[in-house]
C-alpha cells in the first residue's frame, strides 16, 4: 500500500540523487565557454581576396576603400581597385578626349587626333568609351593634358597610338593584347615586344621599380608633393595583380610620397597579392578621377588626358 510516508522517502531520496549529481557535474566537468567577442571595428573585417595558404586566388576584379595602412575601411581615403588583367571575364581600352569617333581616319587614310577639353565624366560617357557595345565597368584618369587639350605622354588604345611630346620620357602603365596571357607593364616609352603595346597611358612619378620603393617627393617638386595632394597610382604585384588607388579625401589624413608603400603594401599584404614591383603616378591634383559600377566616386575640375577603361566581358 502507497501511504504519505512512502511518498515523502522517495520524494527525499530523489531530491538529494539529483543534488548529488549536480555537484559531481559542477566539481568534476569542464563546461567551455562560449566567448562572444565584441567587433570593435567591423569595417576592418573583410576577408582577404586571395588564400595564403594556397596561394589561389578566385576573382578577377574587386573595390574596396582603405586607410593609409592597406587596411580595409568603409569612408577610408583611398578607393582602391584591384583586377587580374589575366582573367578572361575582363577586356581593356584607353579613350581621349577627341572631337571625333576614336580611331576614324581623315581622306588620306591617318588617324584622326582632333583633341578637345573633356572632363572624365564626358570622356567615359561618350560613344568612344564603349567597347563592343559594353559600357565600361571601372575607370581611372591617366595622362597629363597640356594647353592645346593634347595628351602629353605615351597613349595607346587597342594598338592605335595616340601620344604626346613626353612619350619616350615618362613612365607609362599597359596591359598587352589576347586574353589569359595578358600582362600588366610600367616602363618609360614603348615595350620591345609589339604585344606589350596594345593599350597604354601616359602618367609620371614611378615610385617602385623591380620591386624596391623610392620616395619621389624631390622628383615632383613642392607643390605636388606637399600641397597637391590627390592621388592617382599604379601598382604591379609579383603575382601579376594590378592596383588602382585614387586617394580623394583626407579622412585618414594627406597621403604623401613616403607613404605610399605603405598603403600598397598593406593592401597587398592583406588580400595575399604578392609584393609589389611596378608602380607609378598618373596625373594628381585637380585631375584625379575614379570611376566603378555605375558610379563616379571622384572628380574633379580639369580636363583629363586620357582614361583607362576596363570592361567586363560576361
Amino acid at each position: 500500500m502507497f501511504t504519505k510516508t512512502k511518498f515523502l522517502s522517495i520524494l527525499l531520496v530523489t531530491f538529494i540523487a539529483v543534488f548529488s549529481i549536480h555537484i559531481y557535474l559542477k566539481n568534476n566537468l569542464t563546461i567551455p565557454q562560449v566567448q562572444v567577442k565584441k567587433i570593435v571595428n567591423i569595417e576592418n573585417t573583410v576577408k582577404s581576396l586571395c588564400d595564403c595558404q594556397s596561394q589561389e586566388c578566385q576573382f578577377s576584379i574587386e573595390f574596396i576603400r582603405t586607410d593609409h595602412q592597406g587596411n580595409a575601411k568603409v569612408k577610408g581615403a583611398n578607393y582602391v581597385l584591384i583586377f587580374d588583367p589575366k582573367s578572361p571575364k575582363l577586356d581593356f581600352k584607353v579613350s581621349l578626349a577627341l572631337a571625333h569617333e576614336i580611331y576614324a581616319k581623315d581622306a588620306k587614310g591617318r588617324f584622326r587626333k582632333e583633341y578637345i577639353p573633356k572632363q572624365f565624366h564626358e570622356i567615359i560617357a561618350d560613344e568612344n568609351a564603349k567597347l563592343n557595345g559594353k559600357r565600361p565597368i571601372a575607370a581611372i584618369n591617366a595622362d597629363y593634358i597640356d594647353p592645346e587639350n593634347k595628351p602629353q605622354g605615351l597613349n595607346i588604345s587597342r594598338g592605335i597610338e595616340y601620344s604626346g611630346l613626353f612619350k619616350d620620357k615618362r613612365s607609362s602603365f599597359g596591359i598587352s593584347g589576347g586574353t589569359e596571357e595578358r600582362k600588366a607593364t610600367i616602363q618609360i616609352g614603348k615595350r620591345n615586344e609589339k604585344i606589350l603595346n596594345y593599350n597604354l597611358v601616359g602618367g609620371n612619378g614611378r615610385f617602385y621599380k623591380d620591386g624596391i620603393f623610392k620616395d619621389i617627393c624631390n622628383d615632383l617638386g613642392e607643390y605636388a608633393c606637399k600641397h597637391e595632394t590627390s592621388r592617382s597610382m599604379a601598382a604591379i604585384t609579383s603575382k601579376g595583380y594590378v592596383i588602382f588607388l585614387v586617394n580623394n579625401v583626407e579622412t585618414d589624413g594627406p597621403l604623401y610620397p613616403d607613404k605610399f608603400d605603405d598603403v600598397l603594401e598593406g593592401i597587398s599584404k592583406n588580400n595575399c597579392l604578392g609584393g609589389i614591383q611596378e608602380a607609378m603616378l598618373f596625373d594628381g591634383g585637380f585631375s584625379t578621377a575614379f570611376y566603378y559600377n555605375n558610379k563616379i566616386y571622384v572628380e574633379n575640375f580639369n580636363p583629363i588626358g586620357s582614361v583607362f577603361l576596363i570592361y567586363k566581358t560576361e
